[in-house]
């Protein structure tokens, strides 16, 4: 087996630049991609690409990158394709991002120098006990880092690098392919399976070294609109009924220690408000609903339905309409049909010297909806932790490791081919 040799200071210079890019998705936004700044990153990606020698790579007019790396070998091997996500998550701030390099970690607390109450401590992120020695990138405390998913995007992009500077390295078609809009559920809307032209998938979008998940949440998306009788406030007597207290009657009487993302674990499901707001006259609340089992996830919203029946039987002049709809199912529904796509990861993951760890994610990626339309698409480590927020964190070991997997991906299809 080949030594691959992954340069650190490449990988981390890729990543440092690619974080101070923002990226940050909007599920306001009609358009795709939600905001035109992740074409900012494209741009960038695609001239990266070029200049590698990946000659078809481009950037479409939905913010989609494609990139098409040549096969070395004869044989016919299943055409790959690696894929990440380029948006950052709206539940906390992307824009002027300050990537901070912890070098050689010892356990100490980390203490984000622009807000110095954000600590990463030894306590709190079960996964810094195994970075000792190795170097922790962090933002300065008032944004997220952008590891997720950039840390997936440096990866491939590194892998791509290496690949295409050693060609002696025998492996078949290996498709490019990042997204718009993941963090707000759009991120394969208007992809282009057939131009892409891949047959496996595998997102790098994970978080511990050395897993990689076939399984994941199913997924709705609820929005409750409540229209109340709205008055005069000095004459409403009898006659006003507050959609906005209708609304907050009703996130009050959800269950609280079920059911909800702060009280369950494992493969538990919840049911989660987002998002609301309105006035006397009209209110609107907006939902995300999850399980692994596609039965208990109906059954989510029967009972988020109950409760807003419930509350608005005291409200007899107000209506309410409360629409569901499917955002993604669980992959596993696609992957248990073909086991040599997780066993191959599993293999690339083992080359990689590291080991693997097979698991469900209490989450989904771009991998999910792949895997219903046609491309079966697990997710492996990126080594991207506590996402969506300002102590989110990646080791730069952790991602050697996974451009190293990518690559022997690579590899052990063409040798099983």
């Amino acid at each position: 087996m080949q030594k691959i040799k992954i340069s650190s200071t490449s990988l981390t210079d890729r990543f440092v630049k690619y974080v101070k890019i923002d990226t940050q998705s909007d599920s306001a936004s009609p358009t795709t991609p939600s905001t035109a700044k992740q074409k900012d990153l494209g741009k960038v990606l695609v001239e990266e690409l070029l200049e590698i020698g990946i000659s078809d790579a481009h950037l479409d007019q939905h913010g989609y990158v494609y990139a098409t790396i040549p096969s070395t070998t004869e044989k016919q091997v299943p055409v790959l394709c690696f894929c990440s996500h380029m948006d950052t998550s709206p539940d906390c701030s992307g824009a002027n991002v300050k990537p901070i390099i912890h070098k050689n970690y010892q356990g100490e607390d980390l203490v984000l120098p622009d807000d110095q109450s954000v600590i990463l401590r030894l306590a709190e992120h079960k996964d810094l006990k195994n970075q000792m020695g190795n170097d922790i990138i962090t933002a300065s405390g008032t944004t997220l880092l952008g590891a997720d998913n950039k840390a997936g995007v440096a990866e491939i992009m590194e892998a791509a690098a290496y690949l295409m500077q050693n060609q002696q390295i025998k492996h078949g078609v290996i498709k490019i392919l990042f997204t718009p809009d993941e963090e707000i559920g759009r991120g394969v809307d208007k992809v282009d399976l057939e131009k892409l032209g891949a047959d496996v998938g595998y997102t790098i979008d994970g978080e511990t070294l050395g897993s990689i998940e076939d399984e994941t949440f199913s997924a709705d998306g609820a929005k409750l609109i409540i229209k109340g009788v709205s008055a005069h406030p000095g004459f409403a007597k009898g006659q006003m009924e507050s959609a906005i207290k209708i609304l907050a009657a009703i996130i009050a009487q959800l269950p609280k220690d079920t059911l909800t993302p702060e009280s369950t674990s494992l493969k538990e499901g919840f049911i989660h408000p987002v998002g609301m707001g309105g006035n006397v006259e009209q209110a609107e609340a907006s939902f995300i609903l999850r399980d692994f089992d596609d039965d208990l996830l109906k059954t989510h919203g029967e009972k988020l339905e109950e409760v807003v029946k419930r509350v608005m039987a005291a409200y007899p002049n107000s209506t309410y309409t409360l629409s569901i709809k499917e955002q993604y199912r669980n992959m596993k529904q696609v992957l248990d049909q073909h086991p040599d796509i997780i066993n191959n990861g599993i293999e690339a993951i083992k080359r990689a010297g590291v080991t693997p760890l097979r698991q469900s994610i209490r989450g989904g990626t771009d991998g999910s909806r792949l895997s219903f339309m046609g491309l079966p698409c697990p997710n492996i480590f990126a080594g991207e932790h506590a996402f969506h927020g300002k102590q989110e964190w990646v080791s730069v070991q952790d991602m050697v490791k996974a451009v190293e997997t990518i690559v022997h991906l690579a590899q052990v299809w063409e040798e099983r081919a």
